[in-house]
């Protein structure tokens, strides 16, 4: 990236896809991660790489949610531990939060990569290597996880499209909260809270709100989990995405 200026319009958006390269090079991130990647970002140009309103109400309501829970877990796959690994362990640290690695394209050499990787950022007893559990209803290999760390927890943050998961989880009871800038996907159609979010703002912006709401009585964090309009947070990321952001 040395040859592209700061002040260059796709520069943000340019040091992303730098960061999912070097995963590649470091055994962290798939090629298909680029894929994925390269489709979230177009929903995030159409929304002019800007957080929605109700984004942010997403995001408080999913740190209500892991402020809530007993058993948090945040599920990290290639493309999150190459974007956003200081932020995931920022937030493991900051809730109490169990970090987990699940992989759709799994081996036990990327696993230990990421964990590494997340190590290398501060992280310490990553969970993903001893994955003798399994989720009921999925077939490949992200139905592998751990009996402590994902089976057992009762919120799961989501990050990026992953929707026969969000579908296992929610037939197991649990709460997810999940990342994916489609609004349309069905990791966010069936999230218990769908941040429609680029993770490199929604993850700092739970964090944030995390710590202002920290002080908060338990049912005062039940009201912010209540009154958090999932309906709503899908309905106006559809329509800012279709008709443009001066809409909002």
């Amino acid at each position: 990236m040395g040859n592209i200026p700061p002040n260059h319009p796709r520069y943000a958006s340019l040091l992303l896809r730098d960061r999912l390269i070097a995963g590649i090079q470091n055994g962290i991130t798939s090629q298909h991660g680029l894929i994925a990647h390269g489709r979230g970002e177009s929903f995030d140009y159409l929304l002019s790489e800007h957080s929605l309103p109700t984004a942010n109400q997403a995001a408080r309501a999913a740190a209500a949610y892991i402020r809530l829970a007993k058993n948090p877990v945040i599920s990290v796959n290639g493309n999150s531990a190459a974007l956003v690994p200081a932020e995931i362990v920022a937030l493991s640290e900051l809730t109490g939060a169990v970090i987990e690695v699940n992989l759709f394209h799994r081996t036990e050499k990327r696993i230990e990569s990421i964990i590494s990787h997340l190590n290398s950022h501060g992280a310490s007893n990553v969970k993903g290597i001893s994955a003798s559990s399994l989720i009921p209803g999925i077939s490949h290999d992200r139905a592998k996880v751990t009996p402590d760390g994902l089976y057992a927890a009762d919120v799961v943050l989501v990050p990026l499209e992953d929707g026969d998961r969000a579908e296992a989880f929610n037939k197991m009871g649990k709460t997810t909260l999940v990342i994916d800038l489609n609004p349309l996907s069905r990791s966010s159609q069936l999230a218990t809270v769908p941040i429609v979010d680029n993770i490199v703002r929604a993850i700092p912006n739970i964090i944030s709100h995390f710590e202002n709401i920290s002080h908060l009585s338990p049912k005062e964090l039940m009201d912010i989990t209540i009154n958090f309009d999932r309906e709503a947070a899908l309905e106006e990321s559809e329509r800012i995405i279709r008709n443009g952001i001066g809409n909002l």
